[in-house]
């Protein structure tokens, strides 16, 4: 209200402060007077005094006119202290509703934009003695941190930050830098991505300055079909491990664990590892089975190949050569019943003479095979243990069976003076 006035004063000169004024008269029922006449002309406003722009932001409004309204924003990284939105307010003397904001450099927070700033507390300014700042950068799940630093100087040795691939203190770290050189790019392979920043009580400089952007996390290459084996894992996404293992019989030839990497191209760590046929080995396991060099593919070059099958003592083996696919003249396969090649002999056999089942009366066998003819060819002799003991007429023989419950429940039914086990 400018006034309220009656009586026969004439009213001071009034100027209103906005382009519209309301005027109420009113009279009751009692004494008549002439009443009032009066004069009103348009003037100018004055405007309220044009906002300082924060550093590190930006203004936007031109005009300062009774309820013309200025916003304000920051630059990336900074944190707008105070309010966004001023308002010219009415009055004798202009002025906004608020004073103009702070674009501040924070210690510590949460940025879940797909791209965005970090900034030591007080950049570009020297940062606060005994600081310890933690920023968390979150984003959707399928997504990594590419992290950029645009400046650095720290206090060498004493004042650092730490990059960690994930949202805990315990989070493998990717890097710890300190010191004025710029650190080179990473790339974060979890959703969640730590910044951590210290300093103490000495030397303050300007710190760091970083921008992230988010990049989807693909996967590895798909490592199946693995020929001959097995592959054990989770998952192929970036971080992740997997297992290969080979069938039995076959011999796994590279890394057996391979860990999807981090980079614009994923790949697994090492090469796919494969699943092949040894040219001999040492076997130690109940039951199996031995393939020819290459199996299911022919062999081709001259080789000779030597197996030693060894299972627990007081056992034998029982060989089956269920696969014999090998030229009659030059190569052929020998079975000695004993680890070397003094022992007895079970036999030599080739394509045009195969002996379908043997035993032996020794825990271990040597197998040779020895090839040297020009064309190829495949075998596969299957193996297992059995308990050997001495029946009745003084001669050694196999019990039925694999599990040490059936050989207990058989060898309580034997007279004991029958009964030898190797």
């Amino acid at each position: 209200m400018l006034g309220s006035f009656s009586g026969t004063t004439v009213p001071a000169l009034l100027n209103s402060t906005s382009n519209q004024l309301y005027l109420h008269f009113y009279s009751d029922i009692s004494v008549s007077a002439a009443g009032f006449h009066l004069e009103y002309k348009t003037v100018g406003l004055s405007s309220c005094p044009e906002p300082a722009v924060p550093s590190n932001g930006v203004k936007t409004g031109e005009r300062y006119l009774v309820n013309d309204v200025v916003s304000f924003q920051c630059e990336p990284g900074y944190a707008l202290q105070g309010h966004a939105h001023i308002s010219c307010m009415p009055g004798t003397v202009r002025r906004w509703n608020y004073p103009p904001p702070l674009c501040i450099a924070q210690c510590g927070g949460t940025v879940e934009d797909m791209e965005g700033v970090i900034l030591s507390p007080g950049f570009p300014g020297n940062y606060p003695s005994n600081t310890d700042c933690s920023w968390k950068i979150a984003l959707p799940v399928g997504f990594g941190a590419h992290i950029q630093f645009l400046n650095f100087s720290t206090e060498p040795n004493h004042d650092f930050i730490e990059i960690r691939n994930g949202p805990y203190e315990t989070s493998r770290m990717m890097g710890r830098f300190s010191g004025s050189e710029l650190p080179s790019a990473l790339l974060s392979t979890s959703h969640e991505t730590t910044v951590y920043f210290h300093s103490d009580h000495s030397q303050n400089r300007p710190g760091f300055k970083l921008e992230y952007q988010a990049y989807e996390l693909q996967e590895c290459p798909d490592p199946e079909p693995f020929a001959n084996g097995i592959v054990r894992g989770a998952g192929y996404n970036v971080g992740q491990s997997v297992t290969f293992e080979c069938l039995p019989g076959y011999q796994l030839m590279g890394h057996p664990v391979l860990t999807c990497q981090h980079g614009t191209n994923r790949n697994w760590d090492h090469p796919l590892p494969r699943c092949e046929v040894p040219c001999g080995s040492n076997i130690t396991s109940f039951n199996g089975t031995v393939y020819s060099p290459g199996f299911p593919s022919p062999y081709s070059s001259s080789q000779d190949c030597i197996w030693l099958i060894t299972v627990p003592i007081g056992h034998g083996v029982r060989l089956n050569l269920s696969l014999l696919q090998t030229e009659p003249s030059g190569d052929f396969i020998t079975v000695w019943d004993g680890p070397q090649k003094t022992a007895p002999q079970l036999g030599a056999f080739s394509r045009s003479f195969a002996k379908k089942t043997m035993y032996s009366s020794s825990n271990q066998v040597l197998l040779q095979f020895h090839h040297e003819s020009a064309m190829g060819g495949i075998f596969a002799i299957a193996f297992s243990e059995r308990y050997i003991y001495m029946n009745k007429s003084g001669r050694l023989d196999f019990i039925p069976g694999s599990t040490s419950g059936q050989v207990s429940d058989l060898c309580r039914s034997l007279p004991s003076q029958f009964l030898h086990l190797q």
